[in-house]
């Protein structure tokens, strides 16, 4: 994923966005971020995130674009609901964890707007612009900032975080619901997912697993709406006696679609003991 934004604000908050993406980028392997400064002249490539809830016509390029790619990666041609929730389970992944992401590094919540993000079809790279909107503890150097919101607790940053990526995400769904052939629940579910699994990912790379599953279980620590469940960690033994934390996935992302044979560990078709079998290798 590639993060520039196309006029970079140049105010302080802005700016605190820059470097928060920045060390997402140098931490997370498969972010592939730059973030221009004031003055970059580059333009982003691709459509915006609002276009793809506005333009019927954007929306079948964004899903034929995914179409194209699972057939190069792996030989086989999707149906085209399966196409569009892998476009989707992509999409909500990436903007998830950037927001996630600075919640988890630096408690801040910044709101990425549908306008800030775009997507090059071609090549499957977000370009994000830092935006001025961003949620913070009031003890946070950054409080005072104009703009920035305050919130009293840990858990009203919480609910700012799910409220930022609910808010983002719910004109998505919307608009690509009636070609997954899903409905609301299962994209929600989804979504749920993958702003779980983000924040477990960060975690496991800082080589703090059990901090990122604690992470996000306080995010989500049962059902909040639009979110049909929680986290819902669990623990498995190998008979090494090591524990592995685990999850099932609420919503599918449909890769068992195109690999039967490699589902996900945390797909909700993989029993206790297949997951077992494969961390015994």
């Amino acid at each position: 994923m590639s993060v520039a934004p196309t006029t970079p604000p140049t105010g302080a908050v802005a700016h605190t966005l820059r470097d928060v993406y920045a060390r997402l980028t140098g931490l997370c392997e498969v972010l592939s971020v730059r973030v221009a400064e004031p003055g970059d002249a580059a333009a982003p490539a691709g459509v915006s995130a609002a276009e793809l809830v506005k333009d019927e016509a954007v929306l079948d390029a964004f899903v034929t674009a995914e179409s194209a790619r699972i057939h190069e990666r792996y030989g086989v041609v999707p149906r085209r609901d399966v196409a569009a929730s892998r476009a989707l389970h992509d999409y909500a992944w990436s903007v998830s964890l950037l927001m996630s992401g600075a919640w988890y590094l630096e408690r801040r919540v910044p709101r990425i707007l549908p306008e800030d993000l775009r997507l090059d079809l071609a090549t499957a790279e977000f370009t994000v612009t830092p935006g001025i909107d961003l949620a913070c503890l009031a003890d946070d150097p950054v409080a005072a900032l104009p703009g920035v919101l305050t919130v009293p607790h840990e858990n009203a940053l919480d609910a700012e975080l799910r409220a930022a990526v609910a808010d983002h995400m719910g004109p998505l769904l919307d608009a690509i619901g009636p070609v997954t052939r899903r409905r609301s629940r299962a994209l929600w579910g989804m979504v749920c997912d993958d702003l779980v699994s983000g924040v477990w990912y960060l975690g496991r790379t800082l080589g703090r697993e059990d901090d990122g599953v604690r992470a996000a279980t306080r995010l989500l620590p049962g059902a909040v709406a639009p979110y049909p469940s929680g986290a819902d960690f669990r623990h498995l033994t190998t008979d090494d006696g090591r524990r592995h934390a685990t999850r099932t996935r609420s919503g599918c992302c449909m890769y068992y679609t195109i690999r039967p044979a490699e589902a996900c560990a945390t797909c909700p078709r993989t029993c206790d003991a297949e997951r077992l079998r494969r961390l015994h290798g």
